[in-house]
């Protein structure tokens, strides 16, 4: 058999391509060519390599490219087996006269019309052939040879036909294909452009699998891609604007790649385009919104313009898609959108190195505040139907990002809209699973099938918190909010979130966003708990809220790392203990008292004596747990010290108490042994309440700081009250 043959045979695969319209009987293909059925006979019981050639040649010519269906393809392999296209590809022995490459050639196309059949492309003996497969992707040799570039099409096939099964993408990752194909695509020979499509469908299916087996290799098409996005000049950038998000990497995306993509994309939408142009720009820009921030976009003149048209563009598409009624909105364009106008607002709230002006910021936050006047508009029209769509929850998460740092504007449609947003977050929290879910479906739906950098929050009410925070401060909004039931559903929010941070839990994996969610909800407690204050004592969900409290600060003082949150919660229950202190659970239960002595250790330990270089006399300084933080610890502090303060005369076992922490004692001496000068008034005036307080509820506490130099130290810091309450019997 000559190598002309040989290369023949090989066409047997490209009949196997073209045969899925028709799938005929088998007893109508036998009729209409008994000649195919002698042939497929004598390729059954072919005894040697060259009667299997010869009969393989013969079947070959004996049918047509659109005569091979289904049925007649798996006879062939019934015929065939995997023996011989095994042998054929790994075979270094090549007849007279051919090139070794001409065997594999017609292995390959073997199996290329074997995977045809989806059972076949699952079969082990094809699954094991993918690294040798993967290895002629990028094989050396003449770019002109016709039995070469069948082979690598045939290859194609394979793979392409593998990567459509259930856990083909798993098998052509281990297989090491997404590096050949990388290779193969940068060496852009022939069949490159096949290799993209396969990869495009393998990033697409298994995303983070791919990008730990080869990111060297895909790091080096994202900046072949890149390079072509920013150096293209005709249509292919939009092409180019489509493919881009799925290569682009879920850890951090190269410096030059950032800056290639945003000079491509500063040339596109500085451009007129229609929308069909201009929409997977946007989309493009998003995605790196999303994972690197403004992280890609440069300082400077250029960046700040840049930022301000990529705002003022995905305002202007929200608008257009969200205010007419009954329009057909294109979500995945405007969730997209809705990430912009994120970066947008995260700049125009940012104090310092914001890529914007001040002139700018005025401008894109009038901007802002229509867009967002649309989504509100297109959330009132949502019925109780549509609540578990996608496209609702990003339009949720939006508004949340606006009212976490604007409340004041666009008020009173806001509070219209409130009953809803409470029912929503209600629905949502009461199907956690599907919240999470939706969470994923948001950032596929505005980005690409790929999973996105920072992870977008699991559940609606967490998007709301902030914003809630500042409402309750509000007379109005706060009322809407208590009579739609927020201040339960919050309670029952914490204690569940809470539950995530308990003994028996890893804390290590738990996202920043559980305990960030968790202060932001003791912060508006606090706004309840001073704004109403008869909310707290009747509302049995703040007893349950008030016995948590109680049981966690205890272990959460102790945890380091955590301090922040031990604030809030000691803060936060001793305001709650001044409204609740009738309750059985506050009367000297060991609940209570545990409380109260964490809190006592919360509030000792912010301030100690600190030695001063040419001085005799130490100073009162921060601790160095508290020193880091103390901007954002010292309101909380100081209202801890001023509610331990009020709790004092309302629970008679907590100054006996106090005197057993020795705290007084420790305060006194601490005072005496650093400068007055070095301590600020407010600090003083805290110092004292306390002191006078735990002073005028026990004389045992009296006693004790006389002996620890209470008047004495009173009289140095002009602590009048408290000098006055030790000098009395």
């Amino acid at each position: 058999m000559s190598c002309c043959d040989l290369a023949a045979a090989g066409q047997l695969g490209k009949a196997g391509t073209m045969a899925s319209d028709c799938e005929p009987a088998l007893n109508q293909a036998e009729s209409r060519n008994p000649t195919l059925e002698r042939y497929l006979g004598a390729l059954r019981e072919a005894k040697n390599d060259s009667e299997q050639f010869a009969a393989l040649l013969l079947v070959t010519k004996a049918v047509k490219a659109g005569d091979i269906d289904a049925k007649t393809r798996r006879r062939i392999f019934d015929a065939v087996g995997f023996t011989f296209p095994n042998r054929l590809l790994t075979t270094k022995e090549a007849p007279d006269g051919c090139p070794d490459h001409v065997l594999r050639a017609l292995g390959v196309a073997l199996l290329a019309c074997f995977c045809s059949d989806p059972e076949l492309a699952a079969h082990p003996q094809v699954l094991n052939k993918i690294p040798i497969l993967s290895t002629f992707l990028t094989a050396r040799g003449d770019p002109d040879d016709a039995a070469r570039r069948s082979m690598i099409d045939d290859t194609y096939q394979c793979l392409t036909a593998v990567a459509g099964t259930p856990r083909g993408p798993r098998h052509l990752i281990a297989g090491g294909t997404v590096s050949a194909l990388c290779q193969a695509y940068l060496g852009h020979g022939y069949g490159f452009d096949q290799a993209l499509a396969l990869l495009v469908g393998l990033l697409a299916a298994a995303e983070t699998q791919c990008w730990k087996e080869a990111e060297p290799d895909l790091l080096a098409v994202l900046r072949g891609l890149s390079e072509d996005f920013q150096k293209a000049e005709d249509a292919s950038k939009f092409e180019l604007c489509q493919l881009l998000p799925l290569f682009l990497p879920p850890t951090t995306v190269p410096p030059e790649c950032l800056r290639d993509l945003q000079a491509g994309l500063a040339r596109i939408l500085g451009s007129k385009l229609s929308s069909w142009q201009r929409n997977p720009a946007l989309k493009l820009a998003a995605r790196l919104a999303h994972a690197c921030g403004s992280d890609w976009i440069p300082a400077g003149n250029s960046g700040s313009k840049f930022l301000a048209l990529l705002v003022n563009l995905a305002c202007v598409e929200v608008r257009l898609a969200l205010e007419e009624t009954g329009s057909d909105v294109k979500e995945d364009v405007v969730t997209a959108c809705y990430a912009l106008m994120e970066l947008g607002i995260q700049e125009c709230t940012r104090c310092e190195q914001s890529l914007l002006k001040e002139p700018q910021k005025v401008q894109l936050v009038s901007i802002m505040k229509e867009a967002i006047g649309a989504v509100i508009h297109y959330l009132q029209q949502v019925g109780t139907e549509k609540q578990k769509e996608p496209f609702v929850f990003a339009s949720v998460r939006i508004l949340g990002a606006w009212l976490a740092e604007e409340t004041s504007s666009l008020r009173k449609e806001i509070c219209q809209l409130l009953p809803f947003l409470v029912r929503y977050a209600k629905t949502l929290y009461e199907e956690a699973e599907e919240a999470n879910d939706l969470s994923q479906q948001v950032a596929n739906l505005a980005i690409s099938p790929t999973t996105p950098g920072p992870s977008w929050p699991g559940d609606a009410l967490r998007l709301l918190l902030p914003g809630w925070c500042h409402l309750t401060v509000e007379d109005g909004p706060r009322e809407i909010l208590i009579k739609e039931g927020a201040p339960s559903l919050l309670c029952k929010y914490f204690l569940q979130q809470w539950e995530l941070t308990s003994p028996g839990h890893d804390t290590s994996v738990l996202p920043d966003s559980v305990e960030i969610g968790l202060q932001t909800c003791c912060h508006i407690f606090l706004n309840l708990v001073v704004t109403a204050p008869g909310l707290i004592k009747r509302d049995a969900c703040f007893t349950s809220l008030m016995n948590t409290l109680m049981a966690s600060l205890p272990a959460l003082v102790q945890q380091q790392g955590r301090l922040l949150l031990a604030a809030n919660v000691a803060t936060l229950g001793l305001l709650m203990a001044r409204l609740l202190s009738t309750s059985p659970a506050l009367q000297g239960t060991p609940a209570s008292r545990g409380f109260f002595a964490a809190a006592i250790l919360f509030l000792s330990q912010s301030h100690v004596a600190r030695a001063t270089p040419g001085s005799d006399q130490a100073v009162l300084a921060l601790s160095p747990d508290y020193e880091g933080i103390w901007a954002d610890l010292q309101e909380l502090w100081f209202l801890g010290m001023q509610a331990f303060t009020g709790c004092v005369p309302l629970l008679p076992w907590l100054a006996p108490a106090a005197l057993r922490s020795r705290w007084p004692q420790e305060l006194l001496q601490l005072l005496g042994s650093v400068s007055p000068n070095s301590v600020k008034p407010e600090m003083v005036a805290a110092y004292q309440g306390v002191l006078v307080e735990l002073a005028r509820a026990n004389r045992l506490c009296r006693e004790a700081m006389r002996l620890q130099a209470g008047e004495e130290t009173a009289s140095h810091y002009r602590m009048a009250a408290l000098e006055q309450c030790l000098s009395e019997p």
